[in-house]
């Protein structure tokens, strides 16, 4: 690693391995608070590490777990370091700092995130006159089906509502379906089409669009390239959101040819808006059936990169109930529309392991079997992390808006990796299914999994030989899955 980290005449800089699990974020634009997770191994050639930090441009962090076990010894760290509000772009320098045995410290660098200008929000040639606020439409695509994307650019312009504008902002999609993308729309002055110059994924490729949206519009709308709204989707969405931050309705079902599935999506699992430690868990507020305020977006610009499986919809929402009220519409406004090439169609589209999994043969369930701590360190880092990084987000950016109640849902949330109380809480929420409230899936169990496999690995930490056992080791797993096969089993009911 290239030699940096605070100035002293204590700093012995040679002799100190780093290495990162996986890569800091490229960039940054400005914007509020927001921290960053950092995992990996930290040695030294010459003596033992006693003590670690994480330095974010020259203030030290102690990070979440340090001296953990792994193959290479017990060089295994982790945690979340907190980067202040940005008023102007700017470089962010991450470094790691080890005093070590003999009384020395020692400091490489980490990286830079980069400094980044947020793109210009895109120029319509008239947003103004109009008798309600406008409603920015913002939808992403990336090699849309030619058909389902000209029947959802229709549903659009079919809207009853007329104060919109859409951006579309494409993620590289192929030219030939990128040429699709521009002909569909031509000639109709409320779409701008903009390309992004790499490909973003679809989770920063929303926050784009985010940006994109003209700074005239006070609601936004989000909008994926495969559906089809009902003609009073804006509208109805509009007169629902009253005094509330974001309001979203039911939706309908359907598989790419426009047979339905199921009439509402909530069968089998209870909406929930109301309730910021169930939705902080696991998420019940599509993106594509939301409208949301402009304010929002102060607090969501930029989207936290977290360890686990990022949704753009998941984070709007817990900022918009962080900062009030939910409001829901009990009634389908648009055809979601199930299919292979979409994010969540393959969750339901790939074939359940577990279900696989008993059909195989006694061998492969037996090495299923064991293979579950493996599946809970997963649910350690990539669920159980991952709601820790947004809570405390949530509570940097949202903290003059939180009242008491979330604020304690939030901390209660991250105290269960310390407390035996909040622990127990964790672990006796998925009880409330037996009152009907079943609106996390049962998500609570695989954080609680997660939970045991870091005691466990602080207790193997303990011993003097670590061992090779892979599972028990802290290279960190970032399968975005872990919560994947309830999401399935729920998406895939009829």
């Amino acid at each position: 690693m290239t030699a940096g980290g605070p100035d002293s005449s204590a700093v012995e800089r040679a002799g100190l391995e780093v290495e990162l699990d996986r890569p800091l974020p490229q960039s940054l634009p400005p914007g509020p608070a927001t921290e960053v997770f950092c995992a990996g191994s930290c040695l030294h050639q010459a003596a033992a590490i006693e003590d670690l930090a994480l330095i974010v441009d020259g203030t030290r962090h102690r990070p979440a777990a340090q001296g953990m076990p792994r193959p290479d010894g017990r060089s295994g760290f982790w945690g979340t370091v907190p980067v202040g509000r940005r008023e102007r772009p700017r470089d962010i320098e991450l470094g790691v700092e080890a005093r070590l045995a003999d009384g020395m410290t020692a400091a490489v660098a980490l990286g830079t995130i980069a400094a980044a200008e947020p793109p210009a929000p895109a120029s319509f040639a008239t947003v103004h006159g109009r008798a309600r606020p406008l409603i920015a439409v913002c939808m992403t695509t990336f090699d849309p089906d030619p058909e389902l994307f000209r029947v959802q650019i229709e549903s659009i312009r079919a809207q009853t509502d007329p104060d919109w504008v859409c951006v579309i902002s494409d993620d590289c999609s192929a030219p030939d379906r990128f040429a699709v993308i521009n002909e569909t729309v031509a000639g109709d002055e409320r779409f701008v089409v903009a390309r992004a110059s790499r490909r973003l994924g679809f989770y920063k490729n929303f926050e784009r669009a985010l940006y994109m949206a003209p700074a005239e519009a006070e609601l936004i709308a989000l909008s994926d390239h495969d559906d089809r709204w009902y003609p009073d989707k804006l509208e109805t969405l509009r007169a629902a959101l009253g005094g509330a931050e974001l309001a979203y309705s039911d939706a309908r079902l359907v598989d790419e040819d426009g047979a339905p599935r199921r009439n509402t999506l909530w069968r089998g699992r209870r909406s929930n808006h109301t309730n910021l430690a169930s939705l902080l868990i696991s998420n019940t507020v599509p993106g594509a059936a939301s409208l949301l305020r402009r304010r929002v977006l102060d607090r969501a610009l930029p989207f936290p990169d977290g360890p686990g499986w990022d949704f753009h919809d998941h984070w709007l929402a817990l900022v918009a109930l962080a900062l009030g009220d939910v409001a829901y519409v009990d009634r389908p406004l648009y055809d979601y529309v199930q299919h292979p090439g979409a994010v969540l169609g393959r969750v339901v589209s790939e074939p359940d392991p577990d279900v696989a999994g008993d059909r195989a043969g006694l061998a492969a369930r037996i090495a299923r079997r064991r293979g579950f701590l493996a599946r809970w360190r997963s649910a350690y880092f990539a669920v159980y992390l991952h709601a820790d990084l947004q809570s405390r987000v949530l509570e940097t950016r949202c903290s003059d808006r939180l009242t008491h109640r979330k604020r304690r849902a939030l901390r209660w949330i991250r105290r269960a990796s310390r407390s035996p109380f909040a622990l127990a809480w964790l672990a006796a929420r998925p009880a409330r299914a037996l009152a009907g409230r079943n609106e996390t899936l049962g998500v609570e169990a695989t954080m609680v999994k997660g939970l045991v496999w870091r005691h466990l690995l602080t207790l193997r930490g303990q011993r003097a030989e670590a061992g090779p056992n892979a599972a028990m080791s802290a290279v960190p797993s970032f399968d975005p899955h872990g919560a994947g096969p309830r999401l399935r089993r729920w998406l895939a009911r009829r």
